[in-house]
């Protein structure tokens, strides 16, 4: 009789390891499975950007067995797990409750497809290259791409609030609303420390997440620099959840069920009310 063939975790982190080599993680960074059995089988994996309490409760009501994240859960050393703290409680109840955890940061950000391949897709951009490219010219953190059609910013700034998950933060610009837009980097979560490279690319927009106020300010001063869009960190991190996913459906040969968590994890969750919601007010 020949026996079912079983998916366990050490199965979803090959497949993700192949997608997201850690070896393009950064030195500071921590990768890889983080807490449960590899020989465990796997017959539900939910995706996510945050391993936050949001998402573990929603991995444990689901029935999955895998929890898969962008961000690190511990990304800072730490020397234990105690389940009296923030992070080790979670590491208690996913252990407890069966789940294991795999995180893909850096190295999904740098992959080929990656983050910002899923952030661009999501725009509507057609992909050229990495914005800061790795020595292979292939993989790279960021991404430069062209509309199909040129459009004034403001209404790019529409396209991009429209494409991504709504935050409480909305979507913030800074550039003349009438410039035309037609060549564009993206940089998933925080990108402001590629503004200068950003404007070395040539483009018309940069669209990214947690820009701050004096290197936006310094930016906009120069000379034909990009319009920018300031996104919030999660939603720009959110469409890789789907890429994620399909490498896992695609790799596992539909033994597994994959889902993508929609729970925001954006921390913000109220303004005033008299500020703007979606596309914030444009600087001329």
């Amino acid at each position: 009789m020949t026996m079912k063939a079983v998916t366990t975790v050490a199965d979803a982190v090959a497949a993700l390891e192949s997608a997201y080599p850690p070896a393009l993680a950064e030195s500071w960074d921590a990768v890889g499975l983080v807490c449960g059995d590899p020989a465990d089988e796997v017959t539900k994996i939910l995706v996510c950007v945050d391993p936050v309490e949001s998402t573990v409760d929603e991995a444990i009501e689901v029935g999955a067995q895998l929890l898969v994240a962008h961000h690190p859960l511990l990304l800072k050393g730490v020397h234990g797990v105690p389940a009296d703290t923030v992070k080790g409680a979670l590491v208690h109840r996913m252990i407890r409750a069966g789940v294991a955890l795999f995180c893909a940061h850096t190295n999904a950000d740098a992959a080929d497809p990656g983050v910002s391949d899923a952030l661009a897709e999501a725009i509507g951009l057609r992909v050229t290259a990495p914005l800061n490219p790795n020595p292979d010219g292939r993989t790279g953190i960021g991404r430069v791409g062209d509309l199909p059609e040129p459009e004034p910013f403001a209404a790019f700034v529409e396209r991009v609030a429209r494409a991504l998950p709504a935050t409480e933060g909305g979507v913030r610009a800074a550039g003349d609303p009438n410039r035309r837009i037609r060549r564009v980097a993206v940089s998933g979560g925080a990108g402001d420390s590629y503004l200068a490279t950003a404007a070395k690319a040539g483009v018309d927009a940069y669209v990214t997440a947690d820009l701050r106020h004096h290197p936006a300010s310094e930016h906009m001063a120069t000379a034909a620099a990009p319009a920018l869009v300031d996104v919030a960190h999660w939603a720009s991190e959110w469409p890789w959840c789907g890429q994620a996913a399909g490498v896992l459906r695609a790799a596992l040969g539909g033994t597994v069920s994959v889902e993508v968590s929609t729970r925001r994890t954006d921390p913000w969750t109220a303004q005033s009310a008299g500020a703007p919601t979606r596309t914030g007010r444009f600087t001329g």
